[in-house]
């Protein structure tokens, strides 16, 4: 295995990233040691990896390969740092290979789904957002939103159900699916289902509500 062995440094920002997550990464971020994927594209080869599955997994590595970030407020603070690895899977069933390894013990995987998706793999495959972008934007802005809150609820189970999202809008750049962010006149609404829907348990459903935000506070990219 050889890896870039360079001392940590300060990120550079993917492109593409909303001006708030691109401070986020680049002041809160380090870019640590990660491997050289194209080393093992002619052993995965050998094992029937398709090339263009191995392409995916190195593009991913050279964009945010070694990429380490503030934990998450949920999934037990996500990826300790973003790396690829082997893709897995099959035609029939789509491939996947890893987003990053978990900080701690856990009963599921970060995963790259067969369409770009940050997800996790727990009982079966559950995309949170549309893109490992969308999961850095919502890392951003729970960051964000932490800050200039003037109160943080968090709620779980069949309360999210009853959330009154009327009058607010879904926030973009985050590109939720199992995971969305709500923007509303003063206040930020962050839902986690990826739990409840990876394991079939909706009372792992959980939801943060970022109160008493003025203009700045409400996250603009």
């Amino acid at each position: 295995m050889t890896a870039d062995t360079r001392l940590p440094l300060i990120p550079q920002a993917p492109d593409g990233l909303s001006r708030r997550a691109r401070y986020f990464v680049e002041g809160h971020g380090l870019r640590v040691p990660h491997r050289d994927l194209t080393l093992y594209r002619e052993v995965w080869l050998q094992h029937g990896i398709p090339p263009a599955e191995i392409d995916r997994a190195v593009a991913f590595q050279e964009r945010w390969g070694g990429i380490a970030l503030p934990p998450a407020p949920a999934y037990e603070g996500g990826p300790r740092v973003l790396e690829a690895d082997v893709p897995e899977g099959s035609a029939v069933s789509g491939w996947r290979f890893s987003a990053g390894g978990c900080r701690v013990s856990m009963a599921y995987a970060f995963m790259i789904g067969p369409g770009g998706e940050f997800g996790i793999d727990a009982d079966h495959w559950t995309p949170l957002h549309a893109s490992t972008e969308g999961w850095v934007e919502a890392l951003a802005l729970a960051d964000h939103a932490g800050h200039w809150a003037k109160t943080i609820t968090k709620i779980k189970g069949g309360a999210v159900e009853e959330l009154d999202l009327d009058g607010f809008e879904p926030v973009p750049e985050v590109q939720g699916l199992a995971d969305t962010w709500w923007r509303g006149k003063e206040s930020l609404i962050a839902v986690y289902r990826g739990e409840a829907s990876g394991f079939d348990a909706p009372h792992c459903l959980r939801a943060h509500i970022y109160g008493g935000l003025d203009a700045w506070g409400l996250g603009g990219t």
